[in-house]
């Protein structure tokens, strides 16, 4: 196993160990749509969001996009499979077989410059309460989605992304972040508990900056109601079970900003 191989695979050992990986396969099992890294495998998408971004290609795909690298920019490897012909004992026909894995580099979108992406035209829109997200040093930023999810905040990163300008989606992200600001940790993956909390406190965000109740109410109660099923409770229940942490989370985002937690 040659050393870049083998710096790509402890590069995943440690991301076990650290607790990232649950995280970065979620964004990755979803890639956004008409990228050159959708067609990459699982395990190279992981590799590319635990590097920090959503979009990563090699030097040849980034110049057909016209765009160069900056100067100084340090790839990132993902494993590209190798294959050999091989000739079958028995039907004497020629195959291909895996030989070895070879590190590939690529460069990250945010190591490059040159003429706009498609998905680079997405302004973030004016959110209320972003400097309470702000003012607990985390960015947030826009980002191009996919069927599958619309935002997500990252702990490791200190970042909250969105893919749509939907308040909802924002103050989603929003109560995770402060969720985890009163219990200290959260739990790695798509938790029942914390999504429960999550979307109970934005919908009350959402009230509480004067949307309409009827734009956001069906689809948190069937999410809601998704992840009650899990915890094998009515959403009813769920709910209840988790309004108190959901006050803690509404009045640490609602708290004025000069005090202290």
């Amino acid at each position: 196993m040659n050393d870049k191989v083998k710096n790509v695979l402890n590069t995943i050992l440690e991301k076990f160990e650290s607790g990232d990986i649950p995280e970065a396969v979620a964004m990755a099992s979803f890639p956004i749509p008409n990228l050159p890294s959708t067609k990459w495998s699982l395990l190279n998408r992981t590799l590319m969001f635990l590097s920090g971004t959503c979009d990563a290609r090699g030097f040849r795909q980034w110049r057909f996009a016209k765009r160069h690298i900056q100067k100084g920019s340090k790839a990132i490897h993902i494993l590209v499979p190798c294959f050999k012909k091989e000739t079958d004992e028995d039907t004497q026909e020629e195959k291909e077989v895996l030989s070895f894995f070879k590190a590939m580099p690529v460069f990250k979108v945010e190591d490059t410059e040159g003429e706009k992406l498609d998905y680079q035209n997405i302004k973030l829109p004016d959110l209320p309460l972003i400097e309470k997200a702000r003012q607990w040093g985390i960015s947030v930023k826009a980002i191009p989605g996919n069927y599958r999810y619309h935002g997500y905040y990252s702990s490791q990163r200190k970042e909250i992304a969105i893919a749509t300008p939907e308040e909802f989606v924002f103050f989603h992200e929003l109560s995770h972040l402060a969720h985890e600001k009163v219990v200290g940790k959260l739990k790695p993956g798509q938790d029942s508990f914390q999504e429960i909390v999550a979307e109970l406190s934005a919908e009350a965000l959402c009230r509480l900056v004067g949307k309409a109740p009827g734009d956001t109410l069906g689809n948190t109660y069937r999410y809601i109601k998704s992840y009650a099923k899990k915890l094998k409770l009515t959403p009813h229940s769920a709910c209840l079970k988790v309004l108190k942490e959901t006050e803690k989370v509404l009045g640490l985002i609602l708290q004025p900003s000069n005090q202290t937690i």
